[in-house]
């Protein structure tokens, strides 16, 4: 699992090869990611957007952003989580994906970037 926490909001993240959605003989690699986020401020925050960086050991990097997270803008009130699962497909055994969320203080209406640590994507055959 990796943890980061910047501006009161903790991310953690944990991720999983998914063989049964994946075809590795026609290099199609799929990953799951569990995000936990968790709001340690004296504050309410919403999620507003998402920024993903995704690279791909033997293929073109790609930028994917958007409005939240699986479909929703969670409100984190003081001491509040909300978690997540997502996937993410690759065309290599080996990759990683960082990011971050922009976040709205919902007192004085402030933007602010969370950062998404750093993320392996790793099919575990190919370590060995």
């Amino acid at each position: 699992m990796s943890t980061l926490i910047t501006s009161g909001i903790q991310i953690s993240v944990q991720t999983q090869f998914r063989p049964d959605l994946s075809n590795i003989h026609k290099s199609e690699f799929l990953f799951n990611y569990r995000i936990d986020i968790e709001n340690t401020n004296p504050f309410s925050v919403q999620l507003m957007t998402r920024d993903w960086y995704i690279f791909d050991s033997l293929y073109t990097a790609r930028y994917v952003n958007g409005e939240g997270v699986v479909g929703e803008q969670p409100i984190l009130k003081p001491g509040e989580s909300f978690t997540y699962t997502s996937g993410c497909d690759l065309c290599s055994e080996i990759g990683m994906m960082k990011g971050f969320y922009t976040f709205k203080n919902l007192i004085d209406g402030e933007l602010f970037e969370v950062l998404v640590p750093t993320f392996k994507l790793e099919y575990q055959a190919k370590l060995n």
